[in-house]
């Protein structure tokens, strides 16, 4: 079943939304907070997520709540990867979750934190460990990021590589599974400590790894998935027919559901990270989506409802 979904992915990342293109992120504030009331109509029992936010700023959440998107979403979320490309360490984890809730009371999830094996598969198998002691209890949700590593003959398109060097080949090696679905020695470090840990599997367009990766996240004991819906995906041909399966594929599991990626017909420019041109879009993108995939009671009858109670 769907649990929450989130509006957009690391809002205040360059790799997936273009601060040049919109200053103070304003056009992203209306967008969430449109968002976040399409989503409230279509089902008001749905938990709605800001985009987890990498790098941890208390800043940028401290901007959400002066442009009243907080006051229009029920959790914030937060992505957090120390071995790798934070300039923090991993026993600050409190510490930063802390920050956060210094600036709202809404409750704060930990929607990706992982650490690749780039270096050495031993690092990965003690973050593992590490992690989960310094998380759970303290979080109500934490997705460890990701199931697979991305293909190498992939383009990791959130990332910059000319701009990152060796950064961005450590995007690839994020896996608990190699590309070709082979361990490695944090896969059974990981499943001791199912189902506090949940998984954040992103699913390429028509992903040839789908039905594999449901059977390894059964095999493991997973309950809480973090995947996404692209809108830019939604304008592909058989878009629909993808996003049934995959959804149909994932119903056995606690999702949490992503909306993000602006189509390049529908931005200020022709890329995925731009805000779009008209910020409606989107809320009508993710009213379609929950009214596709998770329908609730409209907000009207809820309230009527609650009304007779």
């Amino acid at each position: 079943m769907i649990e929450a979904a989130m509006i957009w992915n690391e809002p205040n990342n360059k790799s997936h939304w273009d601060p040049e293109l919109d200053p103070g992120w304003m056009r992203f504030s209306r967008m969430a907070v449109l968002a976040a009331q399409a989503i409230r109509r279509e089902n008001p029992r749905l938990t709605r997520v800001l985009g987890g936010i990498s790098p941890i700023d208390p800043c940028f959440i401290r901007n959400m709540a002066g442009s009243g998107v907080l006051d229009s979403v029920d959790t914030v979320a937060v992505h957090g990867f120390p071995l790798d490309w934070n300039l923090w360490q991993i026993h600050e984890w409190p510490d930063k979750l802390d920050e956060i809730r210094a600036e709202t009371g809404l409750p704060v999830w930990v929607t990706e934190v992982g650490v690749s094996t780039f270096g050495a598969e031993e690092v990965q198998a003690w973050g593992v460990d590490r992690t989960a002691e310094l998380l759970v209890g303290r979080t109500h949700r934490i997705h460890w990021y990701s199931l697979y590593d991305l293909p190498r003959t992939w383009e990791a398109t959130t990332r910059h590589r000319e701009a990152e060097g060796s950064s961005y080949y450590r995007h690839f090696h994020m896996g608990l599974l190699d590309e070709e679905g082979r361990p490695k020695l944090a896969l059974d470090r990981f499943g001791r400590h199912t189902p506090d840990l949940g998984i954040c599997q992103w699913f390429h367009f028509e992903d040839h790894r789908l039905d594999e990766a449901v059977a390894w996240m059964k095999r493991l004991g997973v309950r809480h998935l973090r995947t996404g819906l692209s809108w830019a995906d939604s304008f592909r041909p058989g878009a629909l027919a993808w996003f049934d399966r995959q959804m149909a594929a994932l119903e056995t599991f606690e999702v949490t559901l992503t909306f993000c990626f602006t189509p390049e017909r529908r931005g200020i420019a022709p890329h995925h990270t731009s805000p779009p041109l008209v910020e409606e879009e989107f809320a009508e993108f993710c009213a379609g989506m929950v009214r596709r995939y998770c329908p609730g009671k409209t907000e009207a009858s809820a309230d009527r409802l609650a009304l007779e109670a």
